[in-house]
């Protein structure tokens, strides 16, 4: 068995230029021993579970949807607005809703505290993302992303 503490993992910061995307994430499966961008089975779990922490107005990622990603949230504090092609949902503490591939969908911390969530994820090999806003592809391989409109741009490209 290999144990952690959620306490103890170290939690990383990702931050649009202009600061209209912004996340905290612990990624709990990598501390367990997940391989990141691995496509060896040996070094991939069959779920990812992350912790991510949004500060109040921010939004984690732009409006998307994934190729082959089922996604599964679970609300631990504050309160947010859930857009997805229904229209934005509020969502609060003790809420859980699910995401399955093709679904576009976006959170974004609607009060005024931190919102607090649990991403399971299953992140199956070959997996892509599609931007509706922006028209933009998020295509990841063995280094990494590549985010392609038309041709290559960076992530945050027409998203501020």
């Amino acid at each position: 068995m290999h144990k952690i503490n959620l306490g103890e993992v170290p939690e990383s910061e990702r931050k649009s230029p202009r600061g209209k995307y912004q996340a905290f994430s612990k990624e709990v499966s990598v501390a367990l021993g997940r391989d990141a961008w691995s496509s060896d089975p040996a070094q991939r779990h069959p779920f990812d579970v992350t912790i991510t922490r949004l500060p109040p107005g921010a939004a984690r990622c732009p409006y998307h949807l994934h190729s082959a990603q089922f996604e599964f949230y679970v609300v631990l504090a504050g309160r947010g607005e859930v857009r997805d092609e229904a229209g934005v949902t509020e969502v609060g503490a003790g809420d859980a809703f699910f995401f399955p591939p093709g679904a576009a969908h976006q959170i974004r911390n609607s009060g005024d505290a931190d919102l607090v969530y649990y991403v399971i994820a299953d992140n199956p090999p070959g997996e892509w993302c599609y931007y509706p806003d922006s028209r933009k592809w998020n295509i990841y391989g063995a280094s990494g992303r590549t985010i392609l409109q038309g041709q290559e741009v960076d992530y945050f490209a027409g998203e501020e």
